[in-house]
């Protein structure tokens, strides 16, 4: 199972943190009754930590066509609203819910050039709440396709999640197969695709990022 990156100083700390809470364990106390559980919990803490700093390396179908999901999840909105921030239009926006068992890191929906990336202090709502998309803590990336549409897609911190990395700079020139990102622990991921685009996904659907084409443009 191979590690994302963002993954290795909480990786350190944890080891490091059990370690000496074993080794606590079995210095001061001799009973395997007390030894023993503390030992199965620990490997089993290690492994969900290691799980979800995987990094899975997928094939992405590069299609300038195709608005694909940035991440793993379940798509929880789909709606047409008005995206107010940067594009200043009619949208159709989906909403992908990850939990914390899901992959976190992003893709790029599209191909182009990222025309714009803003980071956001907020608060720490739930993911689903309705006003996370606009309060809590985010990222906002747009990117302008060949075609001159323009897909804004928002990486946005929930309740447990507290740190967004997001790999984007103005004028960058990005593809579908490159990553975006990373959002530690629960999170989500609002998609603003042009109005009138083809959506190829239903509410509730479950999403796999780099895979899932969300909208035909």
């Amino acid at each position: 199972m191979k590690i994302h990156k963002e993954g290795y100083p909480t990786i350190l700390i944890t080891f490091i943190v059990i370690g000496l809470i074993n080794f606590l364990s079995f210095y001061y106390s001799k009973l395997i009754i007390i030894q023993l559980p503390i030992l199965l919990v620990s490997l089993v803490f290690f492994y969900l930590i290691l799980h979800f700093f995987r990094n899975p390396i997928r094939d992405v179908e590069v299609n300038n066509r195709h608005i694909i999901a940035p991440s793993d999840g379940k798509l929880v909105v789909l709606e047409e609203v008005f995206e107010n921030e940067f594009l200043k239009v009619d949208c159709t926006q989906l909403s992908i819910f990850m939990s914390p068992l899901n992959v976190h890191k992003q893709w790029y929906p599209v191909n182009g050039e990222v025309i714009y990336s803003k980071n956001h202090d907020g608060k720490y709502l739930v993911a689903w709440h309705p006003k996370s998309s606009t309060e809590n803590e985010r990222s906002t990336i747009v990117i302008q396709t060949q075609e001159n549409q323009r897909v804004l897609f928002r990486q946005i911190a929930g309740a447990v999640a507290r740190r967004i990395c997001n790999y984007s700079s103005k004028g960058d020139e990005v593809n579908q197969n490159m990553e975006a990102g990373f959002i530690k622990f629960g999170s989500r991921i609002d998609v603003f695709v042009p109005k009138g685009s083809k959506i190829k996904v239903s509410l509730n659907d479950i999403i796999i990022g780099g895979e899932t084409i969300l909208a035909e443009i």
